[in-house]
């Protein structure tokens, strides 16, 4: 039997290969690929990412077994080594729906765009419309999940967090019911810092005292 040399470096469980189109080799390791993605997502990770990347979801329990990730919750992963931060909570709360059209919206939108004085005591969510609500695991209850079919125009970011546009968030707060003297700062805020036209002011103005134009 041939045995290790011992200065050979063991294997690196994580590794895959993958060929160009030259059929060179590239070792690369899931980990790896998996810190890209986390960049832009607050340090976390998901089953759909581990998918996108070719890797089976496995993968990710396997590396979290090793202390390589943090399981957070069913199908979402964080890197242990990334800092934490004041926004990473609301980060989380569009990724654990595992929906890759999930915003925030509502009150939340509201206040994370600081267009008036709401404070939400949970954090709402919208996603596509869908024949049966979301079921996940132990799902907090400080979530609020919407199902409305948003249009690209009506989904934006706010500090890398895909967020409903201003105009939507205010729609969706009068539509919702929220105290009127809230929405009626939120939307004065947005036209003095030109965030919506005078136009859509004075629908959401009518949509709010009920008037119709």
């Amino acid at each position: 039997m041939l045995s290790r040399c011992c200065c050979e470096p063991e294997p690196d469980l994580d590794a895959r290969q993958d060929f160009t189109g030259f059929g060179k080799v590239l070792s690369v390791t899931l980990r790896d690929d998996l810190w890209d993605v986390a960049v832009d997502q607050y340090g976390f990770v998901t089953a759909r990412d581990a998918r996108r990347l070719g890797a089976p979801v496995v993968e990710l329990g396997k590396l979290a077994a090793r202390g390589k990730l943090q399981r957070v919750a069913y199908g979402l992963y964080r890197f242990p080594e990334w800092p934490t931060g004041p926004r990473d909570y609301l980060m989380e709360a569009v990724l654990w729906t595992r929906d890759p059209d999930a915003a925030l919206s509502h009150d939340t939108a509201l206040d994370a765009y600081e267009l008036s004085d709401i404070n939400p005591d949970r954090i709402h969510v919208t996603v596509p419309r869908r024949g049966r609500a979301l079921r996940r695991r132990q799902a907090p209850a400080a979530y609020m999940v919407h199902y409305e079919d948003l249009t690209p125009a009506q989904r934006g970011w706010w500090e890398q967090i895909p967020t409903v546009t201003v105009p939507t968030a205010i729609d969706q707060c009068i539509a919702s019911g929220m105290r009127s003297d809230l929405v009626r700062q939120a939307i004065t805020a947005a036209r003095v810092q030109g965030l919506i036209d005078p136009a859509t002011a004075d629908r959401q103005q009518a949509a709010l005292t009920g008037e119709h134009s």
